[in-house]
Parts: C-alpha cells; sequence; structure tokens
C-alpha cells in the first residue's frame, strides 16, 4: 500500500452490517482490518464480543450500531444497547436519531436521548447517525447541533438502509453546523477511491464502508455489506 492508500484507510469504519453475515464473513472483515489498517470495524451487536477478541491488542477498534436502521426505540432500550455494547468491547457507537425528533423540529428530544447514550457509552466515540438524506440543510444543522449538545463526537449522514445516502452537499452543511472540533462521518453509497475522497475534501473527517477494500486497492473484493 502507498503511504497515500495507508492514510485513506485510516479513516474508514470496514463495515459489515448485512443482518445475515455470519462469523466466517466477521474474521474476514477483522482480517482485512488488520491488514489495511482501517479506523475500526463496524458490526451488529451479535458479533461486537467476536470481533473485539479478534482484535485484541490491535490498533483497529470495534464500533457498533444502535437502534439500527430504523432510530424508533425507546431511549432506555438505545441505553441498553449501548451500555451491553460497550460491555463486549465496542471502542465506537454509530446510534441513530429519533427521526421523528428531527422530523418535528425538537431539538431538546434528541439532545436528551444522546446525552443519555453518550453517558451509557462510557467514553466510547458516539456518532450521531441522522439520515440526512431526509432533510433540508436547515433541519440537518438544528438537527447536528442537537445531537452535538448532546455530547455527540460525530455526527453522521446515514445508515445505508434507507434511500439516498451521503453526499457532498449534506457533508458541507454538516460541517458548517458543527465547527472543526466535531467529526463527521459520511456513509451510504460511498463505495469508490473517487466517491471517498470527494467526502474528504467536502469535510468528511471518517468515512463508513463496506467497500473498502476497493476504496484503498484497485484488485481486491469487497466483502459486500453496506
Amino acid at each position: 500500500m502507498s503511504e497515500i492508500d495507508r492514510k485513506l484507510a485510516s479513516v474508514i469504519d470496514h463495515t459489515l452490517l448485512r443482518p445475515e453475515a455470519d462469523a466466517r464473513e466477521v474474521e474476514r472483515l477483522c482480517v482485512e482490518a488488520l491488514r489495511f489498517g482501517f479506523a475500526t470495524v463496524c458490526v451488529q451487536p451479535v458479533w461486537v464480543a467476536h470481533a473485539a477478541r479478534t482484535l485484541a491488542g490491535s490498533r483497529v477498534g470495534v464500533a457498533s450500531v444502535v437502534a439500527f436502521p430504523h432510530g424508533a426505540n425507546l431511549t432506555s432500550i438505545k441505553v441498553a444497547e449501548a451500555a451491553r455494547a460497550r460491555d463486549d468491547g465496542a471502542t465506537e457507537l454509530d446510534v441513530v436519531a429519533n427521526l421523528g425528533a428531527i422530523r418535528a423540529g425538537d431539538a431538546a428530544a434528541v439532545r436528551a436521548e444522546i446525552a443519555a447514550v453518550v453517558e451509557a457509552a462510557r467514553g466510547a466515540v458516539v456518532k450521531v447517525i441522522l439520515e440526512t438524506s431526509l432533510w433540508s440543510p436547515e433541519r440537518i444543522t438544528a438537527a447536528a447541533r442537537a445531537a452535538v449538545a448532546g455530547g455527540a463526537a460525530f455526527v453522521k449522514t446515514s445508515t445505508g438502509f434507507l434511500a439516498g445516502g451521503a453526499t457532498e452537499d449534506a457533508v458541507r452543511t454538516l460541517r458548517a453546523a458543527v465547527g472543526p472540533a466535531i467529526g463527521v462521518k459520511a456513509s451510504g453509497g460511498v463505495r469508490t477511491r473517487a466517491q471517498a475522497l470527494a467526502m474528504l475534501a467536502a469535510g468528511a473527517s471518517r468515512l463508513g464502508a463496506s467497500s473498502s477494500l476497493a476504496i484503498v486497492t484497485t484488485d481486491a473484493p469487497s466483502p459486500g455489506a453496506r
């Protein structure tokens, strides 16, 4: 790998969130993350402990998802999911915000829920998924600022499971909303090197991709997950 490839890999969450993924695929994901130096592997909650054991002692983190992909769980359930993922070894948590609260413009509800999840995360990095394709720039801005007020370390574009995904415009809106100190993660439809570089140029500091290998190499296959 070139130095450019290594730097690019270091900001990618190597992702496998297909619900039918099995242990063999998760094991391969971890091996690939170690080989290429991805920031984290991002897996469903059921695979967190397995991934954490496989990656123990390495620099690769373990990210899990909370209330994925719809965000419509009760706050108490999100808190329980976050706490269990942390117990199982997750170092980062990607939580889907309450999309109904975003639609209603209820910033207080978004902020309070994220604060509860951040507390349950006990120091793990919390990224808040806003499903930016659903909203106007003004609503994206309000939701992002509410998430940051709740203690989010990152705001994130998309789950990749709804129509629409990351766009350069959405990333620019998020970056403008949260300033330079908060992370912005572009995820959903980032499949090529050109797309990845465009998202970083627009202001993303982290990328989520299942096509990570295709982004950092020219001849490796994708693991075939979102």
